[in-house]
């Protein structure tokens, strides 16, 4: 592995499966660290769980878990806890995404990695928080939107409760572990101290639906329900044209003003002229605008509202973004060759001028590490070291 970026240099012991903690690790290994996951002997469940070159190789895990090593452990035994030991006193950072009392039971609690290093930023990922009464309760995304209201916001929209088309909460609990990280890593250079971090999906989630929805309700007295309003707004969709869908916010005030001087609807009056008014009217101005988009194509809309520079989008499917030219002009892409051929992975959203991190390699294959660091730790060399690649084309254009 190659390894360029910000995080150069810092090492972490990743012990996450399915997509929270290894979402936020592969971030961490596209920003430079050296990345060891610990899987058991049957891997991490991801590995399995979607359509791969090989099994073991699920999209999603290959895409989660791409310029990481691979070491098999059997933690319950005495030499897979001494392995994962000898790893720790070397590492920066030591993430789990185990429930406090399994975790513990292994001997692997905050406590006792720091006696065996100090300085270790210690991260735990949760479900729920440990200091509430729902600390051991299994948790995945969906429980987790349901929990946080977020199937309650759907409902406002569509008449029926329903999930995101992602999985939002593993993604938003794994930025947020991975934020948290960070922030504790700077604070250790600055004071040399270690630490543990605890980042829950459940309070991420509801931090996450509680931005524009807390609302009125965080008052006291509350000035009204922790609803954002046009959020909610049941007409708040793509308007349909006379050929397909368009995603259009006609937002400020100088928006508003420019698109009824070009389109002149003969609704638009003055009781919707300013933002204040409008947002009083939300759900009246969604519908009115929905009749009015219907009565243009989509290529016809797309021209005159950029023109207005009004923002306006085209509904586009996921693959879609594979040949979208603005992606592919930035290099938002990288091209990683596999033992199974080349791997089209997509990037990191974050540009640095100086320290630009990129795809270190390809998902690992299970164990794929196991003997080489095994031997490292044997021969007592300290943190094994990773294997050298070719540096991708975007690292060489940097």
């Amino acid at each position: 592995m190659r390894h360029s970026g910000p995080l150069t240099g810092v090492r972490v012991v990743d012990l996450t499966a399915m997509v929270m903690g290894p979402y936020c690790t592969q971030i961490m290994a596209d920003m430079g660290a050296d990345v060891i996951k610990i899987e058991p002997p049957a891997g991490d469940n991801t590995r399995y769980i979607s359509v791969g070159p090989e099994p073991g190789l699920g999209g999603v895990f290959v895409n989660v878990n791409r310029g990481k090593r691979s070491v098999v452990l059997d933690l319950r035994s005495p030499e897979g806890a001494g392995a994962l030991r000898d790893l720790l006193g070397h590492a920066d950072v030591f993430i789990h995404s185990m429930r406090g009392r399994a975790i513990a039971d292994l001997g692997f609690a905050y406590p006792e990695v720091a006696a065996v290093n100090p300085a270790i930023v210690y991260t735990n990922c949760y479900g729920y928080g440990r200091r509430g009464p729902d600390a051991q309760r299994a948790a995945y995304d969906d429980t987790i939107q349901a929990e946080c209201g977020l199937p309650y916001a759907q409902q406002q929209l569509t008449g029926a409760p329903g999930y995101a088309g992602t999985i939002i909460a593993d993604k938003v609990a794994g930025l947020t572990a991975l934020w948290a990280t960070v922030m504790a890593l700077f604070h250790r250079e600055r004071t040399g101290e270690g630490q543990e971090v605890e980042v829950a999906m459940f309070e991420t989630m509801a931090a996450f639906m509680l931005v524009e929805h807390a609302n009125g309700a965080m008052f006291d007295p509350p000035l009204g329900p922790a609803v954002y309003p046009r959020a909610v707004a049941p007409d708040r969709k793509p308007y349909r044209t006379r050929d397909g869908y368009i995603s259009v916010l006609v937002y400020n005030d100088k928006q508003w003003a420019a698109f009824v001087a070009a389109v002149q609807p003969a609704w638009a009056g003055a009781e919707f002229a300013t933002l204040a008014q409008r947002a009083q009217r939300i759900d009246a101005v969604y519908a009115l605008l929905g009749a009015t988009f219907a009565e243009r194509t989509t290529q016809e809309w797309l021209d005159l509202l950029h023109a207005l520079d009004i923002p306006a989008a085209p509904v586009r499917a996921l693959g879609d973004l594979f040949g979208n030219a603005h992606l592919n002009a930035v290099g938002f892409f990288e091209t990683v060759e596999s033992p199974n051929g080349p791997v089209r992975f997509p990037g990191m959203p974050a540009w640095f001028s100086r320290t630009p991190g990129a795809v270190a390699g390809p998902a690992p294959r299970l164990g794929a590490d196991t003997a080489r660091v095994g031997a490292a730790l044997r021969a007592d060399d300290g943190w094994p070291a990773a294997d050298a690649v070719k540096p991708t084309a975007r690292q060489r254009e940097s």
